[in-house]
């Protein structure tokens, strides 16, 4: 009866991050009513050549004055690479394909969730809310789609603003793979400054990453892939 209750927690676990990983992101190509090769649009090889480019690598490395890709510095790049007339309204369409953007915190949740979500924003996120403002603290909504139409696949991990500016990087898809370190921290930048990061379902307590500095304060949503007495994060950086 055990092993059976808990290969059921797991069936359910796993479906629930499907939903929240899986299948919300593809390669834009070639939209409906342009043509390869038109100003202000990607072939479908360059959009793949572009994705390859950004696995694991920020933007500073490319020289780019951002610690995390945005609509601008993705832009920007894109420039630089293949086509000098895009603009930011034509890259913004490329990263909605992409699967990012805002989202209200009921998509961020499988329908066994949505609930526990909706209750959760009720009643923890006012006081997230009120610990940020005090702390003059940025809160991002962090999480993960999986990018269809390349190869191998590519995750998509973003954080998105309350005040909806998006900021992600590209990885290749592994194992359970963990929160990478690096992208929190470059969250809180060179600047240090203190954050807040609502965490989707898209990882369990034991891929989030150890150690980080109290400026980096993490929220859990609820999750079926979390047990319901998971502790929520701290509500700012200590004294």
């Amino acid at each position: 009866m055990g092993v059976a209750l808990r290969d059921a927690r797991r069936s359910v676990t796993s479906w629930c991050r499907r939903h929240t990983i899986g299948g919300d992101g593809t390669v834009a190509a070639v939209r409906r009513g342009q043509r390869a090769g038109e100003p202000g649009t990607l072939s479908r090889e360059q959009e793949l050549d572009l994705i390859d480019a950004l696995r694991g690598v920020h933007p500073d490395e490319f020289g780019l004055d951002e610690e995390l890709w945005t609509r601008q510095s993705l832009t920007d790049l894109i420039r630089r690479r293949y086509d000098p007339s895009m603009d930011t309204g034509a890259v913004g369409a490329y990263l909605r394909a992409w699967g990012l953007g805002p989202r209200e915190p009921r998509e961020r949740a499988c329908g066994l969730c949505v609930g526990a979500v909706e209750h959760w924003v009720r009643t923890e996120y006012p006081a997230i809310t009120r610990a940020a403002q005090e702390h003059l603290a940025e809160v991002y909504w962090l999480g993960r789609v999986r990018l269809r139409g390349t190869m191998p696949a590519a995750d998509v991990v973003s954080a998105v603003s309350s005040r909806g500016r998006v900021r992600f990087m590209i990885t290749t898809p592994s194992v359970d793979p963990p929160l990478p370190r690096d992208f929190v921290l470059r969250l809180s930048g060179a600047e240090e400054r203190t954050v807040h990061v609502i965490m989707d379902g898209s990882w369990p307590r034991n891929e989030w990453p150890r150690r980080l500095p109290r400026r980096i304060v993490l929220h859990p949503l609820p999750s079926c892939g979390r047990v319901a007495a998971t502790r929520p994060g701290r509500l700012g950086p200590a004294a």
